[in-house]
């Protein structure tokens, strides 16, 4: 396979991007595995069957575990059946778990690999845009409950992430554009030559297959593998990976999870752009720039669907809050993220303002 690129996440994995990688999937896991639980989502058995034939072509014992699709996946009822699976057939920590499918199955399957035996050695095989930049990529594993979006999780870094391009052949075109939100998010953190990939030909970076989406890619996860390795833990750098994200987080929670999570983003990116824009740290030119780069991709910039009261219990319960401060990371020029602790109400409010 000579077309994969390797991207190494500090010392710790390596990220396989290219066409077919899959295949390798038990060449990727550690030495001593004798058992693995192939976890999928229910719509995705056809992608997921062949990975499964390759890993019982290794001489491996494999078990098969179908969850539900999205966000559905991501509870404790869900996550309690995969280590009932685990427990039945007797896995010890010498065992592996492998993810197939979007950022919902990587972020449950790494939770159940993370908790049990405390810690057993998962392999992602993420099968969207969004999986592939974000969710397989750093080692953040979680669900959701009640009371917001994974609220409950740990840190465990994978032993490998294989980056099927071939899977996004399959990708619904509006899933594809939502993952692309991410994407852009790198760009107006830290890369910039994805902003101009986008705005050079929004139509090829939208086609799976096309040199412009596998660049936007590769560019997306050597930003987030540079940032993972300087801080695996969120002590301080990997906040800005959460640019959009405090308001994503809060109106994806508010609408249910029907609205994508790139949607959700999109529309926090701008919002964190307006907050920025109206504290002095951004022109106008760059705040508008995130209205035309999203909206080149079909992505919303605008919504209404909720009062700022309502949002605002969730953002409180944000991670990067700290006691009753709201923070959010905003940035102070292009590809110059910063933190924003404590602002104004009033300044929140008129940003939320703005988007309607």
């Amino acid at each position: 396979m000579s077309d994969v690129t390797t991207i190494s996440v500090g010392e710790d994995y390596d990220v396989l991007v290219g066409h077919g990688v899959s295949s390798r999937v038990a060449e990727q896991l550690p030495e001593g595995v004798a058992r693995v639980l192939v976890v999928h989502g229910a719509p995705l058995a056809a992608l997921a069957e062949p990975v499964i034939s390759s890993l019982r072509a290794s001489g491996l014992e494999v078990h098969v575990a179908a969850v539900p699709d999205a966000e559905a996946a991501k509870t404790v009822e869900v996550a309690a059946g995969l280590w009932s699976t685990m427990g039945v057939a007797g896995f010890t920590r010498s065992d592996a778990v492998v993810a197939v499918g979007g950022g919902s199955v990587t972020d449950l399957g790494g939770w159940a690999a993370a908790a049990w035996l405390r810690g057993v050695a998962v392999v992602h095989v993420p099968t969207t845009v969004l999986g592939m930049v974000d969710a397989a990529v750093g080692g953040k594993t979680g669900i959701n409950t009640a009371e917001g979006k994974n609220l409950v999780g740990a840190f465990h870094t994978p032993h490998a992430v294989l980056c099927d391009l071939d899977h996004l052949a399959t990708l619904p075109p509006a899933d594809l554009s939502a993952g692309l939100a991410e994407v852009v998010k790198g760009g107006f953190i830290a890369d910039p030559r994805i902003l101009e990939i986008v705005e050079a030909d929004e139509s090829g970076v939208q086609e799976p297959g096309s040199a412009a989406l596998r660049e936007a890619i590769e560019r997306k996860i050597a930003v987030k593998a540079q940032v993972v390795a300087a801080d695996l833990k969120e002590s301080h750098l990997r906040e800005i990976l959460n640019y959009g994200h405090t308001l994503g987080h809060a109106i994806e929670h508010h609408e249910g999870y029907r609205m994508r999570h790139g949607e959700a983003v999109a529309i926090g990116m701008v919002f964190a752009a307006e907050v920025a824009h109206r504290t002095g740290r951004i022109d106008a030119a760059l705040l508008e720039r995130h209205r035309y780069v999203l909206g080149l991709l079909g992505l919303p910039t605008t919504y209404s669907g909720a009062s700022f009261d309502e949002l605002l219990v969730a953002l409180r319960r944000d991670k990067k809050t700290r006691g009753s401060t709201l923070r959010f990371v905003v940035l102070g020029g292009l590809a110059e993220p910063t933190r924003l602790e404590g602002p104004d109400e009033g300044l929140l409010r008129e940003a939320y303002a703005a988007l309607a």
